[in-house]
């Protein structure tokens, strides 16, 4: 407990000369930190999103033989067969586990109202059993009914996004006519999509749009679908259920040149975890050489501590103080500032973190930082480590001085 006192009052009796020493490992546990929290927010977000669309099991076309993890690696030369929607319908009727299916198809237009326009608008076509899986929140009106279908009405939902854009209110824009591109269509709701604030939402875009499948591919030229999702509640069986929707569709789509696979989300998140990971201890480390300076800075002021206390040091040891109470009290003081320095560093690190969380453009692509539990204790249990591997030295110098010789010094 007195090796404590001394570490403790030799600190704070040089305030300043302290503060600068600790300055190292304050930089570098705080960037450490912020890195880390940046990587979990990341992962966190990226897993969170994933987990929304693991029921989903999406299918796409390809050569046979490739192996393409993403529906965009496939060779653009290779057209997919025209998929029927009755044949969706039988997969799910004779696959036990699959409860249900959604086909869409997308474009891109312009969509104006009045004087207020956005150029670059995501158009998604989706069959009636959409809305049965995807829980969209409606904000203001309606979503497209099977009466809509039948009818081929020009009826379209706009979302949140794109509704604050050309109106005043939700309200505002129900029943309103806009011109989507060259043609007029009548917006019958405003919604909120489960995927808002995700990475990926709205990236390329400056809003979304919902209408039939049907009215899309009749007056925008795409096929009446470009995409197929069938829902699998339990996503323990997704992979394998998902392979045998494949094979199915495949078989009945009769074709020749390629076959229908399974976009394996998992693969998808595996890979990106890695690449976060990665990046993270690229930073991380980048981060820790700041911590390896401080460290240098913390030696070099404890061996100027030795030389200034050599005096102190002989009359300890003249009074009875073993070698091992002197290497105890300096290694103590040096762990003491480099543990100092790492809680001011979290404290700087989380004040970071907090006002990086209320950068809402940040959070929606990034997701919400987080200082994680264990980076406290890694930032703490390594600043303690530096504290001993560079304090050895100077107390190691300080517990070897000869009592005589340091009585003399002056």
């Amino acid at each position: 407990m007195q090796n404590w006192k001394f570490a403790i009052s030799s600190i704070l009796g040089h305030k300043m000369r302290s503060f600068l020493t600790m300055l190292g490992v304050i930089i570098g546990v705080a960037a450490v930190s912020v890195v880390m929290a940046i990587g979990t927010g990341v992962t966190k977000s990226i897993t969170k999103q994933a987990s929304q669309f693991q029921h989903d099991v999406s299918l796409f076309y390809q050569k046979k033989g490739d192996n393409a993890l993403f529906p965009e690696d496939v060779s653009p030369t290779i057209k997919p067969p025209l998929i029927r929607e009755e044949w969706l319908e039988q997969i799910v009727r004779e696959i036990p586990g699959i409860s249900g299916y959604y086909a869409t198809n997308t474009t891109t237009e312009a969509i104006s109202y009045q004087n207020k326009k956005s150029s670059k608008v995501t158009l998604t076509g989706v069959t009636s059993t959409y809305f049965g899986i995807k829980k969209y929140k409606i904000l203001a009106g309606r979503q497209l009914g099977v009466s809509d279908y039948s009818q081929f009405s020009r009826l379209i939902m706009i979302d949140k996004v794109l509704a604050k854009k050309l109106f005043s209110s939700y309200e505002e824009a129900l029943n309103q006519t806009v011109d989507v591109g060259n043609k007029q269509y009548r917006v019958v709701g405003v919604y909120k999509d489960p995927a808002a604030g995700s990475a990926s939402y709205g990236a390329t875009s400056e809003g979304n749009a919902i209408l039939a499948n049907t009215q899309l591919a009749a007056e925008f030229n795409v096929d009446e679908i470009g995409a197929v999702n069938f829902y699998v509640p339990d996503v323990l069986q997704a992979s394998e259920l998902g392979t045998q929707a494949a094979k199915r569709l495949t078989e009945l789509s009769d074709a020749k040149e390629g076959e229908f696979t399974m976009f394996d989300i998992s693969q998808m998140l595996e890979s990106i975890k890695q690449q976060v990971g990665t990046m993270t201890m690229f930073i991380g480390f980048i981060g820790g050489i700041s911590l390896f300076v401080g460290g240098i800075g913390v030696m070099n002021i404890m061996l100027v501590s030795v030389t200034e206390r050599t005096r102190e040091i002989g009359l300890r040891k003249a009074l009875g103080a073993t070698r091992r109470n002197i290497l105890v009290q300096f290694l103590i003081e040096s762990v003491v500032l480099t543990i100092l320095g790492g809680f001011i560093g979290l404290i700087i690190a989380y004040l970071f973190t907090y006002a990086l969380g209320n950068i809402e453009g940040l959070v929606a692509n990034l997701g919400k930082p987080e200082i994680s539990l264990a980076t406290v204790f890694v930032s703490i249990a390594f600043s303690a480590m530096v504290g001993i591997i560079f304090g050895v030295l100077p107390a190691n110098k300080a517990s070897k001085l000869d009592p005589i010789e340091a009585l003399r010094y002056e």
